[in-house]
């Protein structure tokens, strides 16, 4: 389909106690984005990171950091985002009632701007955004914890998100119970970014370019099909 399939691993299940070791290792193993999962304990069930750890992170990598906010409210947070060092700053649907706000907001400094859709929210929300977005994260799970299996009938959902970008130049990323299996499926569908914790931190430092080569090649299959 002629679209580069790109990794984007989840520091959420890096070694947090080692993260900056993790960071650069997932560099060096070929990961495309470094993937930052915020959670408030509020919007979703789960607290984690803040602008800190990617202010933290910013020098230890020239990868895209993709800072994927899953708070509520997401505005007075965005900023602090920006000037930390996040290169696309991604807002859920659901977490606020001035989306187009929000991602001029995100835009405004500079930086990509994305658009998440947790399972249950229809993709039509999208139709008035289109011209205003880099990236649609579509949820494969429901978001606040790592670990969790993939929902089956968010691939149709993948599918039709893609025929809805058509030929715009936006991203459409999957994160949620990824593996090589379900990473196939998600590239078939129209998927080119794969957001991925468990399935690439698995096994250690040694472990993640050989976790990574498999679900890129997987998604490569896939997106052939």
């Amino acid at each position: 389909m002629g679209r580069p399939i790109l990794i984007a691993p989840s520091i959420l299940a890096a070694d947090l106690g080692h993260l900056a070791d993790e960071v650069r290792a997932i560099d060096a193993a070929g990961g495309d984005f470094i993937h930052v999962d915020v959670m408030d304990g509020h919007f979703v069930p789960n607290i984690t990171f803040g602008p800190v750890v990617v202010e933290a992170i910013r020098p230890l990598t020239g990868k895209v950091i993709d800072v994927h906010l899953m708070i509520a409210p997401a505005d007075p947070y965005i900023a602090a985002f920006a000037r930390a060092g996040a290169d696309i700053i991604t807002v859920h649907a659901e977490a606020g009632p001035h989306l187009d706000r929000s991602l001029h907001m995100v835009r405004s400094f500079g930086k990509r701007a994305g658009v998440s859709l947790n399972p249950a929210t229809s993709e039509s929300m999208l139709d008035y955004l289109l011209d205003q977005i880099d990236l649609v994260l579509v949820m494969s799970v429901n978001p606040g914890f790592g670990g969790q299996a993939f929902i089956p009938a968010i691939a149709a959902k993948i599918a039709r998100i893609r025929a809805m970008i058509a030929d715009r130049a936006i991203h459409l990323e999957v994160d949620g119970g990824l593996s090589p299996a379900t990473a196939r499926e998600a590239a078939a569908r129209g998927a080119d970014i794969l957001v991925a914790g468990s399935a690439i931190f698995k096994g250690g430092p040694t472990a993640y370019a050989a976790n990574i080569e498999a679900l890129r090649q997987a998604a490569i299959e896939g997106s052939r099909e």
